[in-house]
């Protein structure tokens, strides 16, 4: 590591310990050459999510979007804030953890189904309704039908 004083390029590490709640290493360094020291910072490289959305058109993944998206399925409800950007920091790790960098609107819809699900049922039919494109009151009916005799 460069040194930020005398930009000599070898240092040693002093200290290392978790910063930001374990997502990246915090390292205290000291200059060979100089012996100033300096803290540096190593995060881990995240690769890019694509969603491949229903018209076929792909767009860069937004955790921001999804979360607004929860958000207005959970309108008017006791769900705090907190639990869906837990819930969405969730489903971001867990397609970080697959090997494919593109994700059909399908496949993450799913996810946020079956957390909204365990959360609040009521905001888990409404974000099923718009996401499932319920197009009559039959399509609701089953929906909520199929989720009565999961909770029996």
């Amino acid at each position: 590591m460069k040194c930020p004083y005398c930009g000599y390029a070898e240092s040693r590490v002093i200290d290392s310990r978790p910063a930001e709640e374990g997502t990246s290493i915090r390292r205290r360094r000291e200059c060979l050459a100089c012996q100033r020291r300096f803290t540096t910072y190593e995060i881990m490289e995240r690769l890019p999510l694509v969603v491949i959305k229903r018209d076929g058109s792909r767009q860069t993944f937004d955790k921001n979007k999804l979360i607004s998206s929860m958000l207005k399925a959970c309108e008017k409800r006791s769900v705090a804030l907190g639990d869906l950007e837990k819930i969405a920091d969730s489903i971001e790790q867990e397609l970080q953890n697959a090997l494919e960098r593109e994700i059909p609107t399908s496949e993450i819809g799913e996810l946020v189904m079956k957390k909204l699900k365990s959360l609040d049922e009521v905001a888990y039919v409404r974000f099923a309704s718009v996401y499932r494109q319920f197009k009559d009151i039959n399509t609701f009916m089953e929906e909520l039908t199929r989720l009565l005799e999961d909770k029996g």
